[in-house]
C-alpha cells in the first residue's frame, strides 16, 4: 500500500511539472545564481592582479551581510605562504582594494579584489616552493551570497602558475588548436614517438614548408650528408643544390623547469600561425634594434622539430625525474629509460643542425657553450664556430624583450664546473650528431622567463637563418672527417687541462685518436658476455651508428676474429658517438670542479670485451651491414632432465627469478667442479625450454654430480635510491617494505642494521652509515669526496658465492670516492683495488692515489648480524650493469634453503 502511494505521488509531481510554466522555473533558478561580472578571469600565482567585480542581486542588499568566497572558502581564510614556518599562515592572499559599494542610482554592486602573490614571490623556482604549487592550479568559484535571502552571484576564475602554463593534459589540446589555426600553406605533423614509463604519449611536432621538404631531407639530403658529405658540400657550393631544408630542434627534458615546456608550445604557435615575427635585440655595441623574422623564409630553410613531452610523467607529477626516479638529463648516453631511448632514436633520425634544450634555473640567465674539459670525441673546433655567436643572438633577444638585464655564457664567463665532457645531457648528446647543442637556463619560474626562452628561440632561428650555409658546411665537415677517418689537429687547441695548457686528444702510442674499427666478438674464446654485445649492437644501430658483421674469419695482429663477429667501422659520419661509448674515456682528475659524471664506457660498465683495430680496410670484403640483431636461443638439443645455467650475465638472473616466480625449482651450485662454479644455477629442462628464446644465457646439460642447495624466492627491501629499486625490479626480484623482507639493499645509508636480516650496502653514503651505526668493530672508511668517480682495476676474491661469475681481476666502476680502510679479522674481503701502476682508467677523482690497494667490498657475519658492503656503486644510474651480479649474488647466497 505504501509503495502505491509513493508511486502516485511521483506521478502527480511529474504531471504538475508539465503544467508549471518553464519561465517561472528559470526565474527562480536565476534568483538562486546570478552572473558575477569580472574584468578578468585568469589569475596568476606569479603576478599580483586586481579583479573588478560587478553584480546585481535585483535589490538593495545589506553590503555588510554579503558573504564573499573563493573556491568555497571565505576570503579571509586564504593566506599566503609563510616561508619561515613552511605553511600557509602568512598575510591575506585576497583583499579588497576597493570595498563593495553600490553604483549610484542602481542595484549594481561594484568592488575591486586584489589577488596578491600566493607564495609571496613572483618566482616559484625555489625547490621548496616548486613542489607546492600544482594543487592550486584550478578553476575556482568566486561567489557573493546573501544568505538571508538565499541569493547568490558567481563567476569562474582560473588560478594558474603563469598565463602560459599548461598541464600535461593541456598540451595535446593546445597542439590540436594550433593545427586548426595554422597557416594553410604550412605542413604540420604530430607524432607520438613512444610512451613514458606510465604510458603517456611523448608528443613531437614537425613543422615545415610542406611534406615534400620533410621527405627530401629524410630520404635524400640526410643520407647523402652521412654517406658522402663532401659531395653534398660541393653540390651546395656549386649551386647545384639551392633549395634544401635542415632541422632545428626545440626541447625540454626537465618539466618541473616549467617554462621550458610552455615556451615550446608558444614557439610552435608563433611559427605555425604567423607570417612575420618581430622582436627586439641589440647589436654588437649594445644598441637596441628591431628584427623582423619572415616565417615563410625561415621555413624555406628549416624544418622545426618540437619535442613537447620528453618527460610527460614528470610534467604530471611536477618532478625533474621520470616515474622511475631517473633524471633523464643524465641518461642520454646510458639510455636505460624508455623516454631516453625514444628521444635519442629521434635525434639520430633527424640529425638536427641546431638543438636548443630549455632549462631553469640559473639566475644569470645562462646560455651555453660550456667550459672545458670538452669531450674529445666532438669535432669541437667546428662546433664552436657558431656556438658562441648563437649564444649571443639568443641572449640579446632574451634580454631585450624581457625585464632581464644580463645573460652569461659559461665558455666565456666561467672558469670550470660547467663542462660538456659527458654524453649525459641532451644538448651535448646532440653535439655527437653534429648539432650546435645549447642548454639555456632561465632565471625564474614565471611568465617573464617563459618569454625569455621564446625570444631566445627566435634569436637562434634568426642566427641560423643568417648563417645557414656556414653552419651546415661545418656540420658536413664533421661528417666528412668521420667518413675519411681524419684526426684533425685543429680540435687539440680546445682540449686543455685545469691550468689552461693545451693537451689535445690522448692518442697514446697510436698515430691517430680514433681506431679504424672496434670489434665486438661473441665467440666464447674472445668474449666474456655475449648478451651485452647484442645489447650494445642494438644501441648503436638505433643511435645511427653503422654496424657490420663478419662473413668469414679474419686474422688481425695475430688475433683470430671468428665469422659472425660484430664490427663498428670507424670511418663513418658519427664515429664520435661510437667512440664516446666504446672507448675507455678520459682521466680528468686534474680539474678542480666537474659538473657531473663524465664516464660512459659501455665495455667496462656493462661488462663485455671489445677490441680496437688500427688498420685501415682490415675487414674489407669480409663483412656485411647489420640492420637488426638476432639474439641466439639457448641450445636445448640435448633432452636431459636438468641443465646448469652459468651465472655469467644478467639474463641468467632474470631467468632464475622468472622461474622462481612461477614456483619452479631452482638449485644453487655450491662447489667449483668440472667447469662449473659456485653460484651457477641448476634448472629443469622442461622449465627452461619455454624461456629458451627469451633469454641469452650459457646453459649446459647438468652432470648430476654437483653439490647444490635449493634457492628460495625472497622479497627484497630497497631503502635507498629509486635506481636501486628499478634495478632490482629489472632483474626480476620482488621489492617489498623492509618489515616484510629478510634482505635489505641500501645504496644511500638509510637502513638501520638489525640482527636476523641480511644487509647489502653499496656506495659511500652507505659505508658512512655503517660507521655511524658502530656495529662492525674496527671498521673505518676513507673518502675524498662523495662525487668522485672512476673505473678501477680490482682484484676479485675467488671461490666466493658473492663474486661468482667474475674473473680474478676486473675493471669496476665507482661513483662516490670511497674505500674501506680497516676491518675486523672475521670479515671476508671480496674486492680490493689493484696495487699495479695502472689501477685507474678514467673518471674524475682528485686524490685517487689514496685508493690504490685498498679494500672495496667485504662480507661480515657475527652475533646475528649479516652485512655485505660495497664501497663501489652497484646500481649507479642503472648503467653499472657489470656490477649487478655482485648484488644478485649477495641476494641469492642469502636465499638458500
Amino acid at each position: 500500500m505504501i509503495k502505491k502511494l509513493q508511486l502516485l505521488f511521483i506521478v502527480a509531481v511529474l504531471l504538475l511539472s508539465i503544467f508549471v510554466p518553464h519561465s517561472t522555473v528559470l526565474v527562480k533558478a536565476e534568483e538562486k545564481a546570478k552572473q558575477l561580472q569580472v574584468n578578468k578571469s585568469l589569475l596568476s600565482m606569479t603576478e599580483a592582479r586586481d579583479v573588478t567585480v560587478e553584480l546585481d542581486l535585483g535589490y538593495q542588499a545589506d553590503l555588510s551581510k554579503l558573504q564573499w568566497t573563493f573556491g568555497g572558502k571565505p576570503l579571509k581564510e586564504w593566506k599566503k605562504w609563510n616561508n619561515e614556518k613552511g605553511d600557509f599562515t602568512g598575510d591575506p592572499y585576497i583583499t579588497f582594494k576597493e570595498p563593495p559599494q553600490y553604483i549610484e542610482g542602481t542595484n549594481k554592486i561594484k568592488a575591486t579584489l586584489h589577488f596578491d602573490l600566493l607564495f609571496g614571490t613572483n618566482d616559484l623556482s625555489p625547490r621548496n616552493i616548486r613542489v607546492k604549487y600544482p594543487p592550486f592550479i584550478n578553476n575556482y568559484e568566486l561567489a557573493v551570497t546573501d544568505a538571508g535571502k538565499g541569493t547568490k552571484a558567481n563567476a569562474s576564475l582560473k588560478l594558474n602558475v603563469y598565463d602560459s602554463y599548461r598541464k600535461y593534459e593541456e598540451i595535446k589540446p593546445a597542439i590540436d588548436q594550433i593545427f586548426k589555426d595554422k597557416k594553410p600553406n604550412r605542413y604540420a605533423e604530430y607524432q607520438s614517438i613512444g610512451k613514458t614509463v606510465e604510458g603517456r604519449d611523448m608528443h613531437l611536432v614537425v613543422l615545415a614548408k610542406d611534406k615534400a621538404a620533410v621527405d627530401a631531407y629524410l630520404t635524400k639530403t640526410l643520407p647523402l650528408a652521412l654517406e658522402n658529405p663532401e659531395q653534398l658540400q660541393q653540390d651546395i657550393q656549386s649551386g647545384k643544390l639551392k633549395n634544401y631544408q635542415v632541422p632545428i630542434w626545440f626541447n625540454n627534458i626537465h618539466p618541473d623547469e616549467a617554462p621550458g615546456v610552455d615556451a615550446l608550445v608558444d614557439l610552435l604557435q608563433q611559427f605555425a600561425t604567423k607570417d612575420t615575427l618581430s622582436y627586439k635585440t641589440t647589436d654588437v655595441n649594445g644598441t637596441e634594434q628591431t628584427v623582423t623574422l619572415d616565417v615563410n623564409h625561415a621555413l624555406d630553410n628549416f624544418i622545426f622539430v618540437f619535442n613537447l613531452a620528453h618527460n610527460g610523467d614528470g610534467r604530471v607529477h611536477n618532478t625533474r625525474q621520470n616515474a622511475n626516479g631517473f633524471d633523464l638529463n643524465r641518461d642520454n648516453g646510458n639510455q636505460t629509460q624508455i623516454e631516453s631511448i625514444n628521444v635519442t632514436k629521434e635525434i639520430a633520425k633527424w640529425t638536427p643542425l641546431s638543438f636548443l634544450d630549455f632549462h631553469g634555473f640559473v639566475k644569470g640567465f645562462l646560455i651555453e657553450p660550456c667550459t672545458p674539459p670538452h669531450n674529445p670525441n666532438f669535432e669541437y673546433d667546428l662546433l664552436i664556430d657558431g656556438m658562441i655567436d648563437n649564444a649571443y643572438a639568443m641572449g640579446q633577444a632574451g634580454v631585450a624583450n624581457t625585464a632581464y638585464e644580463k645573460y652569461e655564457i659559461p665558455a666565456l664567463d666561467y672558469k670550470n664546473g660547467w663542462d660538456d665532457a659527458t654524453t649525459a645531457y641532451t644538448a651535448m648528446f646532440a653535439m655527437f650528431h653534429g648539432a650546435l647543442g645549447h642548454t639555456i637556463e632561465i632565471p625564474d619560474l614565471n611568465e617573464e622567463s617563459n618569454k625569455a626562452l621564446l625570444y631566445a628561440g627566435l634569436g637562434a632561428v634568426k642566427y641560423a637563418l643568417d648563417h645557414k650555409e656556414q653552419l651546415y658546411m661545418n656540420q658536413l665537415e664533421i661528417f666528412k672527417r668521420g667518413v675519411n677517418g681524419e684526426d684533425n689537429k685543429a680540435v687539440d687547441q680546445w682540449l686543455v687541462n685545469q691550468e689552461g695548457k693545451v693537451i689535445g686528444r690522448d692518442r697514446g702510442e697510436n698515430e691517430k685518436f680514433f681506431p679504424d674499427y672496434y670489434v665486438l666478438p661473441v665467440a666464447k674464446s674472445l668474449q666474456k658476455n655475449a648478451l651485452e654485445v647484442y645489447n650494445m649492437v642494438e644501441y648503436l644501430i638505433r643511435n645511427g651508428i653503422q654496424v657490420e658483421q663478419t662473413t668469414k674469419e679474419a686474422v688481425i695482429d695475430g688475433v683470430k676474429y671468428p665469422k659472425g663477429s660484430f664490427i663498428v667501422p670507424m670511418h663513418q659520419a658519427k664515429r664520435g658517438l661510437a667512440n664516446a661509448v666504446l672507448s675507455d674515456g678520459e682521466d680528468v682528475s686534474d680539474w678542480e670542479a666537474m659538473y657531473d659524471s663524465v664516464i660512459t664506457n659501455f665495455p667496462d660498465l656493462r661488462g663485455f670485451n671489445r677490441y680496437e683495430i688500427y688498420q685501415q680496410n682490415a675487414f674489407v670484403n669480409a663483412a656485411q651491414p647489420v640492420e637488426k640483431v638476432n639474439k641466439p636461443a639457448v641450445d636445448m638439443k640435448r633432452k636431459v632432465k636438468t641443465y646448469v645455467v652459468h651465472n655469467t650475465n644478467n639474463d641468467a638472473v632474470k631467468l632464475v627469478n622468472e622461474l622462481l616466480a612461477q614456483g619452479k625449482e631452482v638449485r644453487y651450485v655450491n662447489q667449483n667442479k668440472l667447469g662449473y662454479r659456485k653460484g651457477d644455477f641448476v634448472v629443469k629442462y622442461a622449465d627452461l625450454l619455454p624461456l629458451s628464446h627469451k633469454y641469452v644465457v650459457d646453459a649446459k646439460p647438468y652432470p648430476g654430480k654437483l653439490l647444490t642447495k635449493k634457492l628460495e624466492k625472497k622479497t627484497i627491501a630497497a631503502t635507498g635510491s629509486m635506481a636501486s629499486r628499478f634495478v632490482l625490479k629489472e632483474l626480476g626480484f620482488t621489492v617489498a617494505p623492509a618489515t616484510e623482507s629478510s634482505i635489505v639493499f641500501d645504496d644511500q645509508g638509510k637502513a638501520k642494521i638489525e640482527k636476523g636480516k641480511t644487509y647489502i650496502f653499496s656506495g659511500g653514503g652507505a659505508l658512512k652509515s655503517i660507521k655511524d651505526q658502530n656495529i662492525i668493530p674496527g671498521f673505518e672508511f676513507g673518502n675524498t669526496d662523495f662525487y668522485h668517480e672512476g673505473i678501477l682495476k680490482m682484484n676479485v676474491t675467488p671461490n666466493q658465492t658473492y663474486t661468482s661469475g667474475y674473473s680474478n681481476q676486473e675493471w669496476i666502476y665507482t661513483a662516490s670516492g670511497t674505500w674501506v680502510k680497516s676491518l675486523p679479522q672475521e670479515a671476508q674481503v671480496l674486492l680490493q683495488v689493484s696495487n699495479e701502476g695502472e689501477f685507474y682508467k678514467a673518471g674524475w677523482w682528485p686524490g685517487k692515489e689514496q685508493v690504490k690497494g685498498q679494500v672495496m667490498a667485504f662480507s661480515w657475519q657475527k652475533d646475528g648480524y649479516n652485512v655485505v658492503a660495497y664501497a663501489n656503486d652497484l646500481t649507479f644510474r642503472a648503467h653499472t650493469q657489470q656490477s649487478y651480479r655482485l648484488l644478485s649474488n649477495a641476494i641469492f647466497a642469502n636465499s638458500l634453503k
